[in-house]
This record gives structure tokens, C-alpha cells and sequence, in this order.
């Protein structure tokens, strides 16, 4: 086991059963994690299992996001089934469709937003109640390099991870007194479903691909094991001094 340990922790992780969230629960259990991992009702987590394994060290669990209830649901089953919440990758989150403005459907604006802020938002009001009474832990939100420019066709994806970001800072500093941190990640494009669905819509999906990739300093997608370790981090006693930044994973993307 190679990183800073993750021995004695409990971590809660949403949208665990995508790329970045597979990967960050088998990276953390990997380090001695014991992980409760939610996603979408009807989930198929055979995948998940398998990647992960640490069968005695990692649970599943389903909720809706969007829904108070769910949320409420999962911070409790965390509790009941590890006793604690150390650390919450807040991570669930959808891209949306690509179209241009004036051919923009509000309903998918809407479900983007519910999704990708008010599930955010939900997560953090229960799991904070639980870390304000422990008197200790970290937070990390999922925005996206998305959440720092803008990209056409994208408005509900690109609008949505711009209000994580406020969400992040007004979260850490109203945990800070309390002993919790939050923190944000802002990964680039990283080889996932997700991107090859916002490759897919806005055209011939390889040729996208390519194109992204090639305006990537580093040249290339991210791969969902490097933005694990930055989550890792962030997550650990390691950061113990950072508090309501924003960490972008993105091959140089945003230093340009």
C-alpha cells in the first residue's frame, strides 16, 4: 500500500460506480479505508465489485441524489453500517445534453442542476450535521475545469459546476470553526463515459477525442486513478491546511 493511510477512516462516496468514483473507492479501500459507496437506484455494481473488491471494507448503497429523503437515507446507513463519516467525496453528478442556447430544453437544465448542485448541497447538509458533531473532517466537492470557463453547447453542465465552486466556499468557511474542511476538485477530460458522451454530442465522437485531447498541454486525457490520488489528498491529514480551494487535475488545460 503506497500514500498516506487511510487506516481507521471512513469514507462516503456518491456517484461511486463512474470512472472517478470506482476509482477513488479503490484507491482509499486500497489504503485501508472502510468506503460506503452510493449511486443511482437499479444500480448494476458487479463492475464495481469487481474493480474495487475489500468485500469486508466497502459497502453499496442507492439513493436518488436530488430527493432529501435518499440523502438523509444514505448519511444514515453510512453511520449505521461504519459508525462515522471521516471523509465525503461529494461526486455524483451528470454532463447533460449538448445544444446551443436557443435550442436549449429547460427541462434538462433543470435536471442538471438538480443533479449537479442540489444533490451537492443535500450531501453536504446531512454529512456536515454528522462531521459538526464529531468535531473533525473533509470534504471534497466534484466541480470540473468546466466550472472555471465556458464551453458552447454546454451551458447547464458549465453553469452547474460554476455553483459548485460557491457552494465550496461558502461551506468551507462555514466549517472551518468546526473542524471541517471543503475542498474542491476540478478535473479535465479524463477517460470516462461521461466524456465520451459530451465527445459524442458535440459530433464525430473520435474526432472530438482528438481535438480535446490536443488542446491538453500534456496532450492526452486524464485517467480516474489521477484524480483519485489528488482526492486522496485532499481527504487525508496531509491537507490539513487547505480549506475552500479549488485543485485542478487537467494536464495544464487551465494554465493557458
Amino acid at each position: 500500500m503506497s500514500g498516506t493511510s487511510y487506516e481507521g477512516k471512513t469514507v462516503l462516496i456518491t456517484g461511486a460506480n463512474g470512472a472517478i468514483g470506482t476509482a477513488t473507492a479503490k484507491l482509499l479501500a486500497e489504503r485501508g479505508a472502510e468506503v460506503f459507496a452510493v449511486d443511482i437506484p437499479g444500480t448494476d455494481w458487479s463492475a464495481f465489485r469487481n474493480a474495487v473488491g475489500h468485500e469486508d471494507r466497502v459497502a453499496t448503497g442507492e439513493a436518488d441524489v436530488t430527493l432529501e429523503k435518499d440523502v438523509k437515507g444514505y448519511v444514515e446507513a453510512a453511520k449505521a453500517r461504519f459508525g462515522k463519516i471521516d471523509v465525503f467525496f461529494n461526486n455524483a453528478g451528470v454532463e447533460g445534453p449538448v445544444a446551443e442556447l436557443p435550442d436549449l430544453k429547460i427541462d434538462d437544465l433543470r435536471k442538471v442542476f438538480d443533479v449537479n448542485v442540489v444533490g451537492v448541497v443535500l450531501g453536504l447538509k446531512y454529512v456536515l450535521k454528522e462531521m459538526y458533531a464529531a468535531g473533525k473532517g473533509a470534504v471534497v466537492n466534484t466541480s470540473s475545469v468546466a466550472g472555471l470557463g465556458g464551453s458552447p453547447g454546454m451551458t447547464p453542465y458549465i453553469s452547474s459546476k460554476h455553483a459548485v465552486l460557491g457552494v465550496t466556499r461558502t461551506a468551507a468557511l462555514e466549517g472551518a470553526p468546526k473542524g471541517v474542511r471543503v475542498n474542491c476538485v476540478n478535473p479535465g477530460p479524463i477517460d470516462s463515459r461521461m466524456m465520451d458522451s459530451i465527445n459524442t454530442g458535440q459530433g464525430d465522437k473520435e474526432k472530438m477525442h482528438d481535438a480535446t485531447a490536443s488542446a491538453v498541454p500534456m496532450a492526452r486525457y486524464g485517467t480516474p486513478v489521477e484524480v483519485a490520488g489528488l482526492v486522496a489528498f485532499l481527504g487525508s491529514d496531509d491537507a490539513g491546511y487547505c480549506n475552500g480551494g479549488f485543485y485542478t487535475v487537467d494536464g495544464g488545460m487551465t494554465a493557458t
